[in-house]
């Protein structure tokens, strides 16, 4: 079983999570903030994973630092549960219909963390949460996870159904990235021998 935990402490969150990345979808996300759960949610059940994480943060300030934290620890398990990422098929993509929403994510557990986000919602907030946030999310979990991701919305006009086919998206593509690819056996699936170096 891949499975890992991480854990961030500062003056503004703290926050623990476990994944297990062969699991059954079971995720129990609890940040004070309804609609992150929700999203968060979404990546454990729709990725197979099974995932538990609990923060505490300043909400009284904003969701920000909850926001971000949480995605920077939750990158962070998965990327210890991956160890050295032998044997994975390495990309992802999923699509993901929201009704008149259509997003699309596209993942790359290259170990090189980088972040293509081409989203525009139509409001500035969404279940008490600032739009924006999502895309601090994404950062963070792209930076610890060691993921090059790309995340767009091709269309849609609801901003719930958007932020919720991104993270089912993201959810979908990592659910492919992370399966392990029979075919390469223990390989590291790069030409380099290793992943996270220049030019894998």
């Amino acid at each position: 079983m891949r499975t890992a935990e991480a854990t961030r402490t500062t003056r503004e969150t703290d926050i623990r999570a476990d994944v297990t990345l062969d699991g059954t979808g079971t995720a129990d996300v609890r940040t004070g903030g309804g609609f992150l759960d929700h999203m968060l949610d979404q990546v454990g059940r729709h990725g197979g994973m099974d995932l538990t994480l609990r923060a505490s943060g300043d909400l009284d300030v904003d969701a920000h630092h909850t926001t971000e934290d949480a995605g920077l620890v939750l990158g962070t398990a998965v990327s210890r549960a991956l160890g050295d990422r032998r044997g994975i098929r390495r990309y992802g993509h999923a699509l993901i219909p929201m009704d008149e929403t259509l997003a699309r994510v596209v993942v790359d557990l290259s170990g090189r963390p980088y972040l293509v986000w081409r989203v525009a919602f139509p409001q500035d907030r969404l279940g008490g949460m600032d739009t924006e946030l999502f895309r601090e999310w994404f950062q963070a979990f792209a930076q610890t996870a060691g993921a090059t991701l790309h995340a767009e919305v091709l269309y849609g006009t609801n901003a719930h159904h958007m932020a919720e086919g991104l993270y089912k998206a993201l959810a979908r593509a990592l659910r492919d990235a992370v399966a392990l690819d029979a075919a390469a056996g223990d390989a590291v699936p790069s030409t380099k021998g290793s992943l996270g170096e220049a030019g894998t």
